[in-house]
This record gives C-alpha cells, structure tokens and sequence, in this order.
C-alpha cells in the first residue's frame, strides 16, 4: 500500500512496510491490529476463507472511515488494508494502523476503525469447513441470505 487511507490487497500484506508508514518523530503511540484467519466458527472447523468485495463502494467507505478516525481523534496517521480472494488459517485478512502523540488516542482510533470497517464496508467472507460444506458471511459475522445476490465483483 502506498500513502496512508484504506487498500483492499489480493496478495499477503507485508505488515513490516505497513508499519513503517505511520513512522512520525512527533509519534509517541503506534497502534496496529493484525485480523487473522482460525481454524474454527461457531463450532465448526474452518479450512480457509474466500473474501469478496464490492470493491468501488468498499474503497471508498473503506477511505471515510479512516478520514473520521482522523476527525475524531488526535492522530497523525491511520491505514487499514482488508484482503480478498482466498486465504489460509493464520493468514492475515485485515490490518490497520494508527500512530498518535498518546496512546489513548492511537488506541481509540485503530477500535474505531475496526469496528466500522466490519460494520459498514461491503466485504463478505466464504467459510469453507472441513465437513466440505461452505457459508458466505456479512462483516458483522451474520449469515448471507441467498437471496440477497452474488457478491462477486472484487
């Protein structure tokens, strides 16, 4: 990801670059937060994910979230980076980073941008289980209705 703001990636973040970016002398808080895949869901024993986005719309929700971030809280920079396609167990699905003058705001703001990320930006995840059978998830981990269409489109 080049410049700060929010990237959807179809290849493994390098989270030591990502870091780096929100290097600031005046910095005394760096704050990141790595979302990885496991192994398991709802009693169930999951073998890897499948990530779509409605890419245009989740770019741009994706960018005013990390810009209210900036609004909200005293911090100098703020990135957050979701993956799409497939991915295994331990992979990395998500990432954002914040730096701040203070730890409470670096805090405060990479929580905010989390949350908001899984509340509003248009990513859904396949689940696919060791028993073979798979199930598409929204953000907030709520099953997708069929009839709410294809998601493809990343």
């Amino acid at each position: 990801m080049s410049g700060l703001g929010f990237a959807l990636s179809d290849v493994p973040l390098d989270l030591a670059a990502l870091a780096r970016e929100l290097d600031s002398a005046s910095a005394g808080a760096c704050v990141t937060f790595e979302g990885r895949v496991r192994n398991h869901n709802d009693g169930r024993r999951v073998e890897r994910l499948g990530y779509q986005a409605y890419a245009p719309l989740a770019r741009a929700e994706g960018e005013r979230i990390v810009a209210e971030a900036r609004a909200r809280y005293a911090i100098e920079h703020a990135a957050c980076v979701h993956r799409v396609g497939t991915l295994a167990i331990g992979d990395v699905a998500v990432w954002v980073g914040v730096s701040a003058a203070h730890r409470d705001a670096a805090f405060a703001a990479c929580r905010y941008v989390i949350d908001e990320i899984k509340r509003r930006v248009p990513i859904w995840k396949n689940e696919f289980y060791a028993d073979g059978e798979s199930g598409w998830l929204h953000p907030d981990g709520s099953p997708v209705d069929a009839r709410e269409g294809d998601r493809s489109g990343a």
